[in-house]
């Protein structure tokens, strides 16, 4: 069952950002993005206030996605993608990524704190940060 609205459209749109974010990643990686990306909607807080959609959330600025910038986000979606897309809509979480609204690839170790949200962890390249439960009680 969906914990956010979407359509084939915007599932799609969640896919390419997702593989356009993290493809180097694996799939796990790419759940990962997923999992930020519906946390930022089901979260109504923080940078995320009235992001209700994944058009919202995709091309959120300032605060968005790098990926929208970049012509590789402008690829089709492929079927496993969109696969993916759907197990992040249906509710998978992911750690450390469970919580996480913000995630980045540090040049060096993931710093303990990003925009005020500790580290939950790492995940090959990416560092994950999550908000409080008190912050953002919409994504626990």
């Amino acid at each position: 069952m969906a914990v956010i609205k979407t359509n084939t459209g915007q599932t799609r749109l969640l896919a390419r950002l997702m593989r356009a974010e993290a493809e180097g990643e694996g799939s796990l990686g790419m759940l990962m993005v997923g999992n930020v990306g519906v946390n930022r909607i089901l979260g109504n807080c923080l940078d995320f206030n009235n992001i209700r959609s994944i058009r919202d959330m995709v091309y959120q600025s300032p605060g968005g996605f790098e990926a929208p910038t970049k012509s590789y986000f402008y690829q089709r979606a492929r079927e496993q993608d969109i696969r993916l897309a759907q197990r992040n809509i249906n509710g998978e979480r992911f750690w450390p990524a469970s919580n996480a609204l913000w995630f980045f690839r540090p040049t060096g170790n993931c710093p303990s704190t990003w925009f005020n949200q500790a580290n939950t962890g790492r995940f090959k390249n990416h560092c994950f940060f999550s908000p409080s439960s008190e912050d953002c009680p919409n994504v626990y």
